[in-house]
């Protein structure tokens, strides 16, 4: 064993999953770019559902390497049944199978202004002028059943607005949450809003966005449609601090967090 592979730690980003074969290839390049972004760490990716590997067996042959260290990193966007209960009821199982193999859980991606920078990065992508008055933004999130996660979808709607003219933003769910497309589309346009960007607040495409999509297509035809977060580099250097932050590596976190969106 050299020198570099004693000194690496061992990062599993941990997504989601879906049926969709476009999700499981956009955590793949953003895996790829996080091994980039780090080479010093090992870097691997997990499944919560629906797509391989499991959490459990990445976790399963980790410790069948010898490994005696991990982080998991789950590449969340919102602190809910997922992050709460679903994976560290995954890594509680994992260390009684393997006792002597230590996980630590990193905070979720989130609301991160850097996150909420690279929404508003694909809406200028997308060819939207910063300056442009007569814009009004459909944050589109998935939606959950934790209240709280709700509250914070909901409220970066007006954070994407920072250091632009833009008219309004609202946030909207895919799922059975409140507002539905149609009301958000409605609150835009009584702002005053004649340009209207749908920005999903999701990592990867699939079924949900795909819905989001085509009921905005119905409601208004015009609407621009952002492009999801995807590998954009905030996204990385999100998941990066958050390995660092777990493993108590203050002053690199403290110096990336404070980097502006």
């Amino acid at each position: 064993m050299n020198a570099t592979s004693v000194r690496a730690g061992t990062l599993i980003a941990v997504a989601h999953g879906s049926r969709d074969p476009r999700s499981k290839l956009t955590v793949d390049a953003i895996v790829e770019r996080i091994r980039l972004r780090r080479p010093d760490l090992d870097v691997r990716v997990a499944f919560l559902d629906l797509t391989a590997p499991s959490v459990e067996s990445v976790l399963d042959d980790v410790a069948a390497e010898g490994i005696r260290y991990a982080t998991v990193v789950p590449l969340l966007l919102g602190s809910a049944f997922h992050a709460r209960v679903d994976l560290p009821g995954l890594l509680d199982a994992a260390r009684v199978r393997h006792p002597r193999l230590v996980l630590r859980q990193a905070e979720v991606l989130g609301d991160d202004r850097r996150m909420v920078g690279a929404l508003r990065a694909r809406i200028f992508d997308a060819g939207v002028d910063a300056t442009d008055s007569s814009v009004g933004v459909a944050v589109a999130a998935v939606g959950s059943s934790h209240g709280p996660a709700n509250q914070r979808s909901r409220a970066l709607a007006q954070r994407v607005l920072h250091g632009t003219s833009w008219r309004a933003a609202v946030t909207c769910f895919a799922t059975d949450q409140d507002p539905r497309p149609d009301r958000a589309l409605a609150c835009l346009e009584e702002a005053g809003a004649r340009t209207i960007v749908i920005a999903p607040w999701f990592l990867a495409p699939g079924l949900l966005t795909d819905r989001v999509f085509a009921e905005f297509g119905t409601l208004c035809r015009d609407a621009i449609a952002a492009d999801v977060l995807r590998d954009h580099p905030f996204v990385v250097d999100v998941v990066s601090s958050r390995y660092d932050a777990a493993n108590d590596l203050t002053a690199l976190g403290r110096d990336t967090s404070e980097r502006s969106a």
